[in-house]
């Protein structure tokens, strides 16, 4: 009987991911007002009536997209802070992994995509708005220290470590925008290449 509840369980799991997954690629695609609900059961291979089984909506399906966006980054985020490193170390990781992240995972560069589009539009559920609010800044602040900190040391350049840090997210997030729209014709370019913008000579 546990045997049973667990396999249940798995297959819920499993299927809510499905739903997740295809939703984000359609998210991304189209947008939230473009995209119908018959759209994400039709890319799931699931009817409309059981997408209502695990979602109440579309919007649901998209709140919980930003807020799983969100958590995933700012874990990262406070991982990379806490780690023994030196600032200088903890930047080059920090580009090295995340463009490895991107040529990997499709779905990193959509989840980008989708907080972008989500910040520009007003056209979002309030509770993606809050979430949104909530979470936004605090990889921008989590950079932002670690440049601060390898400034003190001397090995990150005296430029403003707010304009540093929004330097590196903007060329992350239009990496991921370029790899979302392009699909297997990305290649990350070379890591150097970003962390020359950062580290002194």
């Amino acid at each position: 009987m546990a045997r049973n509840k667990e396999l249940n369980q798995k297959i819920k799991d499993e299927r809510r991911e499905q739903i997740l997954s295809n939703a984000l690629m359609l998210y991304a695609k189209k947008g939230l007002s473009a995209t119908k609900i018959t759209d994400i059961s039709s890319a799931s291979g699931i009817s409309q009536g059981l997408i209502y089984h695990y979602y109440r909506s579309k919007e649901e399906v998209f709140v919980e997209l930003i807020g799983t966006a969100f958590a995933r980054l700012n874990v990262a985020c406070r991982w990379l802070e806490s780690q023994p490193l030196a600032p200088k170390e903890k930047i080059k990781f920090a580009i090295k992994e995340l463009l490895k992240l991107l040529e990997q995972d499709e779905h990193a560069a959509r989840y980008h995509l989708l907080i972008a589009q989500a910040t520009a539009s007003e056209a979002i559920p309030d509770e993606a708005k809050e979430i949104i609010k909530k979470e936004n800044t605090f990889p921008y602040e989590v950079i932002a220290r670690i440049i601060t900190a390898g400034q003190k040391d001397g090995s990150i350049k005296k430029h403003d470590a707010q304009e540093l840090a929004l330097v590196f997210w903007t060329s992350i997030n239009g990496l991921a925008i370029y790899k979302a729209v392009h699909g297997a014709k990305f290649k990350a370019p070379n890591a150097n290449i970003l962390t020359s913008m950062f580290f002194k000579e």
